[in-house]
């Protein structure tokens, strides 16, 4: 299956590249490229793609805006993802671009076949976030957490999905989850893909901050013990 891609940064010379670097496999296509957010908008709007590599700092609307108003346009497939490519993994980006409705974050330093598995990961329906973006994004409620958590959207779940969602905005994986509550992977996932669809989430990024906005999640709790 061929994926397709739009190109998002204000350095030509950057796009060149980028675009060389994804279309090596030819599995990859990029049918758009776009120098500022607001271009992004419109070529995604036009060109309908599976994935958007999205910089953040750009001129007239950067990626973080960009990504918010691809997200909530209704005349956009509610499948695009966004995966947001920056020279920096500063704490604040990566809160902001999950939170805006990226489906990952990666680094520009990431070895081009690993970029190029990334954009297949998004293109999947995956999350996907480099180890040290994880950290960071459950880092920001360590250090802000939410003053009130309403549990409301949750009660939409059953008791198997609100432990596995624990498990998951602690940060662990379907297999550790597996592991720890004696489950198949498979069954895992299964749990995690319903809460999604319940919960309305994009991905599995977006789980996470749900369990910590809610209070599933605190920060300062004790994490599982997996081994």
């Amino acid at each position: 299956m061929t994926i397709t891609v739009v190109l998002v940064d204000d350095q030509a010379l950057v796009r060149t590249g980028l675009r060389a670097l994804c279309e090596r496999d030819g599995d990859i296509i990029v049918v758009a490229e776009a120098e500022n957010g607001a271009l992004a908008v419109s070529s995604v709007k036009e060109h309908q793609p599976d994935v958007v590599l999205m910089d953040i700092r750009m001129p007239v609307l950067d990626g973080l805006a960009a990504t918010e108003r691809i997200v909530a346009d209704p005349d956009i497939n509610a499948d695009v993802r966004v995966l947001v490519l920056t020279t920096y993994e500063a704490d604040e980006y990566v809160f902001g671009a999950i939170r805006a409705g990226a489906s990952g974050f990666v680094t520009k330093d990431i070895r081009p076949e690993a970029l190029r598995d990334a954009v297949r990961t998004v293109a999947e329906g995956q999350s996907l976030l480099s180890p040290n973006a994880t950290r960071s994004l459950i880092q920001e409620f360590v250090a802000n957490p939410p003053h009130h958590g309403d549990d409301q959207p949750l009660r939409v779940l059953t008791e198997r999905e609100r432990e596995v969602l624990v498990l998951v905005g602690r940060g662990l994986s379907n297999a550790e989850i597996a592991k720890l509550l004696f489950l198949s992977p498979a069954t895992v996932k299964t749990h995690v893909n319903r809460s999604m669809t319940k919960l309305d989430a994009r991905d599995r990024a977006q789980l996470v901050v749900l369990a910590y906005e809610t209070g599933l999640v605190r920060a300062g709790d004790p994490g599982p013990q997996t081994n």
